[in-house]
């Protein structure tokens, strides 16, 4: 699985963070998400959905 961040979308507002805190971050100072693990196990496949799923801007697309 791959995961994008539309960052003319993204907003920080930091949703994502809620369902998978270990594959997104926001770092101090920062207006926008980081992908910590661009391609996180299938295993968190639910969370990752769930976290793009929580994304007001709609900003996180899962690739595969």
């Amino acid at each position: 699985m791959r995961i994008a961040v539309d960052y003319d979308l993204c907003e920080g507002h930091g949703q994502c963070l809620m369902a998978a805190p270990d594959v997104f971050d926001i770092p101090d100072g920062a207006g926008q998400v980081v992908l910590v693990e661009p391609e996180p196990p299938e295993a968190d496949r639910e969370r990752v959905i769930r976290a793009a799923a929580m994304c007001p801007a709609q900003a996180i697309r899962i690739l595969n």
